[in-house]
């Protein structure tokens, strides 16, 4: 089964230096990927890639945008419209039907042959609209104003749009910033229902207890490289348990050698080599974890 995520060698330059540096990445369908770091390690950068807003300067990123829900952390919808104006406002406003949900012949980009995009039919937008309100759980509230919504459930309604399309991947920037405690298992539920139901779902957080309970795996990315990527407790039991105390080790230790690096023990073994470190893909020519 193809991933449903890649980079390759991906770079971001800026300002004379590399905001993303070489960083090559798999997810794979089903997984829940939490993306952790400092402050200027370069994680909006990556997730700016994942959603398309900007190219690599080299490298290659392996999903299409469209392919991507986006949501980011602010709710992008109309607090003067309803929740159901919102959804229907956004699924017109979507040019593409995923490949194989239309009548229209299609490739597997969701082009009809010829290169025309597949525009949703009205009644594939009212099935779209209707689903997910199910699934947000949004029903009883699709004729209210989004503004008179509590923040966890405009923010329901922020990543319902960003599923419309039923995309592959679902990247989410700090989705639970905003909420209460309540709020927030309420959201988590949803979105561990769809790793549950085949998707990828990748999110950032500053909450390292966070990640601790939602994420199968941590990607900790420090001045832009990827210091670790592998399951919570693997990282933890660096720090005997203490998953906060292992994470704060490692940015440290990386910021003090100044090279973007991990020690070799502080890797997870990688998905490709379950016994073992990350494979060849995951270091550079000299050795150093990309």
């Amino acid at each position: 089964m193809p991933s449903a995520l890649e980079f390759s060698d991906a770079v971001v330059r800026r300002d004379g230096r590399n905001i993303v540096d070489h960083v090559t990445w798999t997810v794979a369908d089903d997984q829940r990927w939490v993306v952790l770091g400092p402050n200027g390690a370069g994680k909006t950068t990556l997730l700016s890639l994942l959603a398309g807003l900007q190219a690599p300067d080299a490298g290659t990123v392996g999903r299409r945008p469209a392919e991507v829900g986006w949501i980011p952390q602010q709710p992008a919808v109309y607090r003067r419209l309803t929740v159901r104006e919102n959804l229907e406002l956004f699924a017109r406003l979507d040019g593409t039907t995923p490949a194989g949900t239309s009548g229209s012949p299609s490739d597997d980009t969701g082009r009809a042959r010829g290169g025309r995009p597949v525009r949703p039919t009205r009644a594939e937008r009212r099935e779209r609209v209707d689903r997910m309100l199910d699934e947000a759980g949004l029903r009883d509230r699709a004729d209210d104003l989004v503004g008179t919504l509590s923040g966890g459930g405009q923010q329901r309604v922020n990543i319902a749009v960003g599923l419309l399309a039923d995309p592959p991947v679902v990247l989410l920037d700090e989705p639970s910033s905003s909420l209460d405690p309540r709020q927030r298992e309420r959201m988590w539920r949803f979105l561990t229902g769809l790793a549950t139901a085949g998707r990828a779902v990748v999110f950032s957080t500053h909450d390292v207890a966070e990640a601790e309970r939602y994420a199968d795996t941590i990607l900790v990315l420090v001045d832009g490289r990827i210091a670790y990527a592998g399951s919570p407790a693997a990282l933890a039991a660096t720090a005997d348990g203490d998953l906060l105390r292992a994470f704060v080790d490692l940015v440290e230790q990386v910021d003090g050698n100044g090279s973007g690096r991990a020690d070799a023990d502080r890797r997870a073994p990688g998905p490709s080599d379950p016994a073992g470190p990350p494979g060849p893909g995951a270091f550079g020519p000299d050795g150093g974890e990309r």
